[in-house]
């Protein structure tokens, strides 16, 4: 053995045998009962959704030693934002540049391809049009193109109404935007592969354990319907009730979740040729909502939607769905009349949308002409968790607020999925000196 070899090695066979055994022995420590490693630093994370799950995962990537620890008040991951949207793969053209959601769309959706790639998820790239119906619709266009390339996206193509058929046979409009980098994907595929991922790495995911109290002390005490659990530091990704969450952790943050519910219908078999992949309006950019668009799944068929309307429930799916605590939470809240009252011509569109099928239909006439009333069925509905502000403001970028021993995420819409896994390293960014590292 060379002088190099016996540095390396510390000079003696039990140096030697020990650095080829520790590997094997760290990791069976990782998959042994929490019991048995009180002495690592433990993670409770608040919700199962996405970016819940996207955290958890990347904390063991980067900190095997930390324990992690999920809890999800339904019995499985993703059942309310992130398992009930329309699957799109966005890319970044509409964020401001130089905000999180730019920042993160970007790095999410190339990561979120990388992951799906190695755990066999469903997606593909398809790339989408934003088409223009009207002509004060163009310049806006214009900032969208100069947005994305601002944001690093590549391949943008700005499209007369020829060009426009080429992509889409049956969509008109004045001009369009081709992005290429557009795509659809299977979140509650990606939802599963992060929950066996974490399972697998020695994380702890608990179902069925709605958070009933939190109290801090040195550390934390979680009290769910599950029973208690303690916790170093805490995660809040709750979602629809991330606001509440942070309130019962001692932060009163003055923005509060209002729900709004995003309805579909779904084009019949016989006229899903109308509609190749993905197609957009052109957004208004004083809202964070892209208005009613088309999207094939990745599993097949083609819906329409969603508008966005109040929702009179936090998981308020159906017209009919009615919490007097969530509706007297809206309603007693200043920034929620202040925004009625700032945009009353958007709130009366959408509700219209969602009560007359007829009004939804026109909506997307306008990209798709050849559309019929007749050719929509009723599809589902998700809730979106949308900060307000108090002066009656959408918050339009992600909403991450680090405290002593936490974090909470308070507002992580579209495209929160996408860019899961860039939101997770932001929040792991921001809290892990509290970890102890």
């Amino acid at each position: 053995m060379s002088q190099l070899e016996r540095g390396a090695h510390g000079g003696s066979p039990f140096h030697l045998l020990s650095s080829i055994v520790a590997p094997y022995l760290w990791q069976v420590s990782r998959r042994l009962p929490n019991a048995y490693r009180k002495d690592h630093m433990k993670v409770a994370i608040i919700g199962g959704g996405l970016v819940g799950l996207a955290t958890a995962y990347q904390i063991q990537q980067r900190f095997p030693s930390v324990q992690v620890l999920v809890l999800e008040k339904e019995d499985g991951p993703a059942r309310h934002q992130s398992g009930n949207n329309s699957g799109v793969l966005h890319c970044g053209l509409y964020y401001k540049p130089g905000s999180r959601k730019a920042r993160m769309a970007v790095s999410g959706i190339r990561r979120m391809i990388e992951f799906c790639t190695a755990h066999h998820v469903p997606f593909e790239l398809c790339g989408k049009i934003v088409v223009a119906t009207q002509k004060e619709e163009i310049p806006r266009l214009h900032d969208l193109i100069a947005r994305g390339a601002a944001n690093g996206l590549e391949g943008l193509e700005l499209l007369g109404p020829e060009r426009i058929r080429e992509f889409e046979p049956h969509a008109a409009g004045l001009a369009a935007i081709r992005v290429p980098q557009e795509g659809i994907v299977d979140y509650p595929a990606v939802a599963s592969a992060f929950a066996r991922q974490i399972a697998l790495l020695g994380g702890e995911l608990k179902f069925s354990s709605e958070v009933t109290g939190l109290k801090q002390a040195s550390g934390w005490r979680i009290e769910t319907k599950s029973g208690e659990y303690e916790a170093d530091f805490l995660i809040n990704c709750g979602g629809l009730y991330c606001d509440r969450l942070s309130r019962m952790a001692g932060h009163r943050d003055p923005a509060k979740i209002i729900p709004f519910r995003g309805e579909y219908f779904k084009l019949r078999p016989d006229r899903q040729h109308l509609v190749r992949n993905l197609i957009y309006p052109v957004p208004d950019p004083k809202f964070p909502f892209l208005g009613v668009h088309f999207t094939r799944l990745i599993h097949g068929g083609v819906e329409a939607g969603p508008n966005a309307v109040l929702a009179f429930a936090r998981e308020g799916y159906h017209v009919a769905d009615f919490s007097l605590r969530d509706f007297v939470e809206t309603v007693t809240y200043p920034g929620f009349w202040k925004f009625l009252l700032r945009y009353p011509a958007m709130c009366w569109k959408e509700f219209g949308q969602s009560l007359s099928k007829r009004v939804f239909c026109h909506s997307l006439q306008r990209l798709v002409p050849d559309l019929r009333i007749e050719d929509l069925a009723r599809g589902g509905a998700g809730v979106r968790a949308q900060a307000l502000s108090p002066a009656g403001e959408l918050l339009q970028d992600f909403h991450l607020v680090p405290m002593p021993k936490a974090l909470h995420v308070l507002n992580a819409p579209s495209p929160g999925a996408t860019a899961c896994l860039a939101i997770a390293d932001e929040v792991i960014d921001l809290a892990k000196d509290g970890f102890g590292f």
